[in-house]
């Protein structure tokens, strides 16, 4: 498989890691996003949205990151971390769901104006976009932590739920929307991290843009 990617980005980060997670080998190209690559003609024939990541696979092509983690799973035969069975597959795709609608746009928002305006440079962080943000996150993180109360994970197993939310969580910090409020969360988060699949990704990411910055 080959996926198009900005190694930074959570999206493209939490199909990396489901596919170091199933041992699935994906051949990876690297896309300048803040020049405009992911909307080059070539790129725009594979996903009319002009975004990353996309992932192809024997003449297959597939956008939206979500679908991708079940795909790849799927492909792996781990149906533990993407079941069919229609209760378990619904509270898998309740959280994946969530995950676009709520949680993902809320880090985004901040991070857009404390971090991407910073490495694209777009000039100086909208203070009124990161405070409706951090308003908007602090909503959506409290129904995270509470529906992590006495559970290791958000579907009582590790499922593609878990990556769909966790490169955003672990996004927080850096995006200066601390966790600590949140102590479900953060220990959720750092059960997470802990694994191999996600250290991996992130250590690559790192080393991506430490490349990057270094040409």
């Amino acid at each position: 498989m080959k996926l198009y990617q900005f190694p930074v980005s959570p999206n493209c980060q939490k199909v990396v890691a489901v596919a170091h997670e199933v041992g699935v080998t994906l051949t990876t190209i690297n896309l300048d996003v803040f020049r405009g690559a992911a909307k080059a003609p070539e790129m725009l024939a594979k996903n009319p949205n002009g975004r990353v990541p996309v992932l192809e696979d024997a003449g297959f092509v597939l956008w939206e990151s979500n679908a991708m983690l079940a795909y790849i799973a799927s492909k792996a035969n781990r149906l533990e971390l993407a079941p069919t069975a229609p209760r378990e597959r619904a509270d898998v795709d309740r959280w994946l769901a969530w995950s676009n609608a709520h949680f993902a746009p809320a880090v985004r928002k901040v991070a857009f104006e404390r971090i991407v305006k910073k490495l694209a440079g777009l000039g100086a962080a909208d203070e009124a976009a990161i405070k409706a943000g951090t308003e908007e996150f602090g909503v959506v993180a409290a129904v995270l932590d509470r529906s992590l109360e006495g559970k290791e994970h958000l579907c009582e197993k590790l499922t593609i739920a878990d990556f769909a939310n966790v490169t955003y969580a672990a996004l927080c910090e850096t995006a200066g929307l601390p966790l600590a409020p949140y102590p479900n969360v953060q220990r959720w988060l750092e059960r997470m991290l802990a694994r191999e699949s996600l250290q991996r990704t992130m250590r690559d990411a790192r080393e991506s843009q430490e490349l990057k910055f270094a040409s």
